[in-house]
């Protein structure tokens, strides 16, 4: 009893701070979205990394005519540069911007960015878009494969990520005119930081009331298809975390194994300095294995910036997603906490109609008994036409999360299946091109073997006799040595 007291509070509790959030009318709005979809070719990708100031053209000459038609803002993060001052010691990264539209003042710009600053942004897309899946930011200690968070590689690898998180907002036909999307490609530092400074939105305040009071409640009418995707996402964060594990594994041996080849090869141009007859066998060797060492360096590199900052990316993904889906969910059950005070509403207005007021207070005051009855039934009525408004406004708003999370669903999966297949052809590439560089080294060894005469040893047969003949030859070859010795004793 008491358990069901403590739930009849929290539904109350939240029945009230939903009623207080929500009794603005709903404004009619267009939620359709049309899919911007454009390809980027690989020489677009290449040039992500360019210093050169004309990277927003080039990226936007690789484009086909009707993706150049779809896409009216390109954005790219480059020029990673490290300041250290009295106080602290930081990053920043260049952030250009060519656009077509016309709410903006200008149709380049170009301005440095904090890690701090991208942060900032994402936290204001998901506080003014909380149906939308926006992307996932690169964690600020993550990449442990880095003493120094400062290095060239950890801010290339950064840079990179930073690149593909504007890249997808760019892309996305709601975030992209986003207004915080807005002041964070155009403002100054100053005004920038102003921004930031500004308190949180009372709609934010609100909704984190709203969450809290509302952690004992659980849906009723969540829809299978809801219920699939949050188990698909579950698992899919969980086997993305052990291919994390397993390739910071693979990553690590590949990086020691290369410094073990890097002292191997030298190891033997010191023997042959002292063997002189197998100097060229040992310096041949000293070469292959050099040329080894050198071959790793793509493949290692490949999986630094490539291979391992995408399975992070997915995983973090995966924790956006649900993070949204928990927001639809919230949706939902703020649907139902309204038509479950409405309905109660309606119980109470029927049992106003039987019920006897001759007792009431206001009978007892004077009032007519039937008059006072009116008087309630009329107070009721208008609470339940003002929670219908609410319950017509919270539907609308769960069918535009469910609209918003599909789309941005199917968007996700299809990013997934193209970043997937580039890292694999990346990753066989190069390990392809490192096994033949491997296997040309080795035969030129064969080669100078050969010329030197030096008897290699074939190849050995494999042996096809069954125990019982081996043992009968063996009993043959004893029996064969006994006779050559009594003959050599005799």
């Amino acid at each position: 009893m008491a358990a069901a007291g403590e739930t009849d509070e929290s539904r109350q509790a939240v029945s009230q701070t939903m009623k207080e959030a929500f009794d603005n009318p709903l404004t009619d709005e267009d939620d359709e979205e049309e899919e911007i979809l454009a390809t980027v070719l690989a020489t677009t990708l290449k040039v992500s990394n360019s210093r050169n100031p004309d990277l927003q053209r080039m990226a936007i000459d690789s484009l086909s005519s009707e993706d150049q038609d779809a896409h009216d803002i390109f954005v790219t993060i480059d020029d990673p540069r490290k300041h250290v001052t009295k106080m602290e010691t930081y990053a920043t990264y260049k952030v250009s911007t060519r656009t077509t539209r016309g709410d903006f003042d200008h149709p380049e710009y170009t301005l440095r960015r904090r890690y701090t600053d991208f942060l900032w942004l994402r936290h204001k897309l998901e506080e003014t878009q909380p149906t939308h899946l926006v992307p996932p930011l690169p964690e600020k200690h993550s990449m442990k494969i880095y003493v120094d968070r400062f290095c060239k590689e950890f801010l290339v690898t950064r840079q990179r990520a930073l690149n593909k998180f504007v890249t997808r907002i760019a892309e996305h036909p709601t975030l992209s005119f986003n207004e915080y999307f807005k002041i964070f490609l155009t403002a100054k530092a100053w005004e920038l930081s102003a921004h930031r400074k500004m308190k949180p939105s009372f709609v934010s305040v609100i909704g984190s009331s709203v969450k809290t009071n509302a952690s004992a409640y659980m849906l009723k009418n969540r829809s299978p298809e809801y219920t699939m995707m949050w188990e698909y996402i579950h698992t899919f964060g969980d086997k993305m975390g052990s291919v994390d594990r397993i390739s910071q594994r693979i990553l690590k041996e590949q990086t020691e194994y290369r410094e073990h080849l890097s002292n191997f090869g030298p190891a033997f141009r010191l023997l042959s300095e002292y063997e002189i007859d197998l100097s060229d066998v040992l310096n041949a060797f000293a070469k292959s294995i050099e040329s080894c060492a050198k071959g790793m360096d793509p493949v290692v590199e490949g999986s630094e910036l490539y291979f391992t900052p995408l399975i992070k990316e997915y995983i973090l993904y995966s924790d956006s997603v649900k993070s949204v889906l928990k927001k639809r969910d919230k949706f939902q059950m703020e649907y139902e906490l309204a038509v479950d005070e409405i309905t109660r509403k309606k119980n109470e207005r029927e049992q106003v109609k039987i019920s006897d007021q001759n007792y009431s207070v206001g009978a007892m005051l004077g009032k007519d008994p039937e008059e006072v009855k009116e008087q309630k039934g009329n107070k009721i009525e208008a609470h339940i036409q003002k929670l219908q408004k609410q319950v017509e406004f919270l539907n609308d708003k769960t069918e535009v999360a469910n609209a918003d999370l599909k789309a941005d669903l199917d968007r996700w999966h299809r990013n997934k299946r193209k970043d997937t297949k580039e890292a694999f052809i990346g990753m066989a590439d190069r390990q392809i091109s490192f096994y033949e560089n491997m296997l040309s080294g080795w035969e030129d060894v064969m080669h100078i073997l050969r010329e030197q005469d030096l008897e290699l040893p074939a190849p050995p047969q494999p042996s096809f006799s069954s125990p019982k003949d081996s043992h009968n030859s063996s009993s043959e070859s004893s029996s064969w040595v006994q006779i050559e010795g009594a003959e050599g004793g005799s």
